[in-house]
């Protein structure tokens, strides 16, 4: 089955706030949980999650911070802030409504 763009945009934020409600997490791992968490059904792109943890971020609903991993390589990772749980909270009320409908 091929999900739209229209409903994967629209559901971008979420499923990334709710990956990020489980720890911080880093974009690679965040595109590999997608993955893994719709059976192979959303094939998300760099280009794709970037713009979303950006905006994201913007929002004030996550942060961003540098670490080295084990690996010695920076990374960039994003953590749930207090806002985000809230946000999340807030959607998860609305998918419920349009799943119930």
């Amino acid at each position: 089955m091929k999900v739209t763009k229209e409903l994967v945009a629209a559901s971008a934020a979420a499923l990334v706030l709710g990956i990020l409600r489980h720890g911080p997490s880093y974009g690679y791992a965040i595109i590999s949980q997608v993955r893994d968490l719709s059976g192979g059904e959303l094939e998300w792109s760099e280009g794709m999650l970037y713009p979303v943890l950006h905006r994201l971020e913007d929002q004030g609903l996550i942060e961003s911070y540098s670490e080295r991993a084990e690996t010695g390589r920076e990374r960039r990772y994003y953590r749930l802030l207090a806002d985000g749980r809230r946000a999340l909270a807030a959607e998860q009320k609305q998918w419920t409504v349009v799943h119930a409908a």
